[in-house]
């Protein structure tokens, strides 16, 4: 599998497992740091700056060969790309009933919370569109590209040698999981941090469950691009929901 990699990487690493735990800390530890700080001081630019880290690290790595063996080639039919753009916007709007149902209006529902407690709801008309439009590209292009790329592309290629394409794809989303943490579990509210054990394990439930959805509409497209596409139209319905259904 080391045709995979670059030969200079080639030198100092084996494309396997081992690489992708490498993998899943060096940019799963600052990243956790660094959303949970932009929840302190409002400000995203850094966080950005890490996913745009994760489109780059494919080039960066892996051969031609290698990123193809990875699933970053055309899918096998574009039109497959729009199911998954729907899957994801599915699995979100049953994600976001069921916090709502449970929680409601308070910071224990993660799309509250990730909301910024509903910063919209005192915006009505062009302007609430023209907001929700500024957030919500951003939202369908940097991060489902960035982690899309990471974690069911390189992350989930590492572990395939060893485990298989579907145990692979355990390790991936479990990763992806955990460290969505940083964007709720651990809240930052009234000024003091604290942890919401139950709502939490709930949202990593949930993130385990979006990152399966995302890995077989990777399979069903063939590509990465798949999963990109069911990760966009997840944080479509996210960023709608945040902005009108709250």
């Amino acid at each position: 599998m080391n045709q995979y990699l670059k030969k200079f990487w080639g030198n100092h690493f084996q494309f396997n497992w081992k690489l992708g735990v490498f993998l899943i800390l060096l940019f799963g530890i600052p990243r956790f740091v660094i959303v949970l700080q932009s929840y302190v001081d409002r400000s995203y630019g850094t966080v950005m700056f890490v996913f745009l880290s994760m489109w780059i690290i494919p080039f960066i790595l892996l051969t031609k060969y290698g990123r193809k063996g990875i699933g970053l080639k055309r899918p096998a039919h574009w039109w497959r790309i729009g199911v998954s753009f729907l899957s994801g916007g599915v699995i979100c709007l049953a994600i976001f009933g069921l916090f709502s149902f449970l929680y409601g209006q308070s910071v224990e529902n993660a799309f509250v919370y990730i909301g910024g407690n509903n910063p919209s709801s005192g915006i009505t008309g062009d302007d609430k569109l023209l907001y929700f439009t500024i957030a919500v590209i951003p939202s369908m292009i940097f991060s489902p590209i960035g982690e899309e790329f990471l974690y069911r592309g390189i992350i989930h290629g590492c572990f395939v040698p060893k485990f298989g394409e579907t145990k692979a794809s355990y390790f991936d989303s479990l990763a992806f999981a955990l460290t969505h943490v940083a964007h709720f579990g651990i809240v930052y509210t009234l000024g003091t941090w604290c942890f919401l054990p139950i709502p939490a394990l709930l949202w990593v439930f949930s993130m385990f469950i979006v990152s399966q959805v995302f890995f077989r509409c990777k399979l069903y497209c063939d590509s990465l691009w798949g999963a990109i596409a069911a990760h966009s139209g997840f944080n479509f319905v996210m960023m709608y929901g945040v902005f009108y259904l709250l």
